[in-house]
């Protein structure tokens, strides 16, 4: 029985792994894609704009 107490934790994680995984994919678009695109492109416009990533791409 050590075969199993040694292999149920690593099923387990790959179980969730998949699953997550899968939630992720499914999660992607649909009818608020078009909105989540716009708060993000907004939030590197913003961040675009800002002093400090002015700065920091100087130092690159």
């Amino acid at each position: 029985m050590d075969y199993v107490s040694a292999l149920l934790p690593p099923v387990v994680m790959a179980t969730f792994f998949t699953a997550l995984i899968v939630t992720i994919v499914r999660t992607q678009g649909g009818p608020n894609k078009a909105k989540e695109d716009a708060i993000v492109d907004a939030a590197l416009a913003r961040a675009g704009a800002s002093p400090a990533a002015a700065t920091s791409a100087d130092k690159d």
